[in-house]
């Protein structure tokens, strides 16, 4: 009779725990009770699983001597009611990630959509400054700075007094150049004067040479008569001599005279060429007048444009040569934009496209511009050192392209723009005019 308890001791034992096993396998696996409630609850099955065979016996002796065992349905259903409800912080983590998920694919299709429509016409570059056409004041003249009539960041107009140089070795300059001027028409009178004296010479020695050939002429007549008388016999010979003489100093006296009016003729000529050389110091002589009236003018500096003064570098005393730096004019009008375009953008970039440009300075303040115009090669080719791949290993780089943009002028004259700031530019390629009108020939 013991041996059969302790048999069924042992039965009940292992359907107990083959029955926790099944019921937590249904349950989904063991759950963490209440420590205040089921304390009770853990220690009586503590308890009903370390039951002895002695306990066992009393149970059976107290039923007639058998032991009732419970049904695996029933110690699931006691597992069962001992278990918590599963907790609730999964489902919220899953609600939480599925309205991440939702905002994610909505905002990824909202970009994706503004990329379609309007995102994939804008060209844009960072790569783009604002630039104005600096005109750099340098002194023509030298000498010692008299005044200086602007300072530094002052608007100018074109003419604009700026600096005056000391002018006073200028004014001496002028003057002497006029006392040239005078001296050389005094020359070029004296000489006329003296070829006019030439002329009345020549004419003098011209008559000279009508007496002396009427002279030459009544010896050689006389000379022949006498001839023929001394031939007759009619004549003495010492007559004749007399006859052959003065005919020989008529002769002379006429060459005589032929070459006083040649010298004379000769005079006038050498007077002709020293007038020309007087007419010449003349005009060299206003020529200096000019220039020395020219470098009297440099001494006052004026502005060449209308902008505002930058970089001043002269000051009152300061001595100065020709070339050195006074001052920097930036002109407002002239203010544009210089963006570097990647040679891949420039498909759809066309003259008369509309630009959107954002100053880092204004951020909040975006301007309106036109494409003005596109640089006829990349800025490399116009490099101090242009890139050299004919020889050694060649990396392919991307190169860009100046494209120059127009800004409207109320934008210019405001001054928000500064030449040398730093524009992100976005062109939208659906807009301008014709491309470009650059040729490019293809290699064959």
């Amino acid at each position: 009779m013991i041996e059969r308890s302790r048999i069924w001791a042992k039965d009940t034992i292992v359907a107990l725990r083959e029955g926790r096993n099944e019921s937590g396998a249904i349950g989904g696996g063991p759950q963490t009770a209440s420590p205040q409630k089921d304390d009770g609850k853990t220690a009586d099955s503590a308890e009903s699983k370390q039951a002895t065979p002695s306990d066992t016996k009393d149970a059976s002796e107290a039923k007639g001597g058998q032991v009732a065992v419970p049904s695996k349905a029933q110690v699931s259903i006691s597992t069962a009611s001992e278990q918590t409800p599963p907790p609730k912080k999964k489902g919220k983590a899953k609600r939480v990630f599925t309205l991440i998920l939702l905002a994610g694919l909505g905002f990824g299709g909202y970009e994706a959509y503004h990329w379609w429509t309007e995102g994939r016409f804008i060209a844009s570059t960072d790569d783009a400054y604002v630039t104005a056409d600096i005109t750099v004041i340098l002194s023509k003249v030298s000498g010692y700075v008299a005044s200086v009539a602007v300072g530094d960041n002052q608007r100018v107009k074109a003419g604009d007094v700026l600096l005056k140089i000391d002018d006073g070795d200028y004014k001496l300059a002028v003057q002497s150049a006029k006392d040239s001027i005078d001296s050389a028409r005094a020359t070029v009178n004296r000489i006329a004067t003296q070829i006019t004296a030439a002329k009345a010479s020549v004419q003098q020695a011209e008559a000279s040479v009508a007496a002396a050939t009427a002279k030459k002429d009544e010896a050689s007549a006389n000379f022949d008569r006498q001839k023929k008388l001394a031939d007759n016999k009619f004549a003495s010979q010492a007559t004749l001599d007399t006859a052959d003489a003065a005919l020989k100093g008529a002769q002379a006296d006429l060459e005589n005279a032929q070459a006083a009016v040649t010298l004379a003729k000769a005079n006038i000529d050498v007077l002709n060429g020293q007038q020309k050389e007087a007419e010449q110091a003349v005009v060299a002589a206003k020529t200096a007048l000019e220039k020395a009236e020219r470098d009297l003018a440099f001494t006052v500096i004026r502005a060449p444009v209308d902008g505002i003064v930058g970089n001043r570098a002269a000051q009152v005393g300061s001595l100065l040569q020709p070339g050195s730096r006074i001052a920097a004019i930036v002109p407002l009008a002239d203010t544009h934009i210089d963006a570097n375009f990647k040679e891949t953008q420039l498909e759809g970039i066309q003259p008369g496209a509309e630009v959107e440009i954002s100053v880092d300075a204004y951020p909040d303040q975006p301007i309106r511009g036109t494409v003005e115009s596109i640089a006829p090669a990349t800025g490399s080719v116009f490099s101090l050192l242009p890139a050299e791949n004919a020889t050694g290993n060649f990396t392919k780089v991307v190169q860009r392209v100046p494209v120059k943009i127009k800004v409207p002028e109320e934008e210019i004259t405001s001054g928000h723009l500064r030449a040398g700031m730093s524009v992100v530019v976005a062109v939208d390629t659906r807009t301008g005019g014709q491309k470009a009108d650059v040729t490019v020939s293809a290699l064959h």
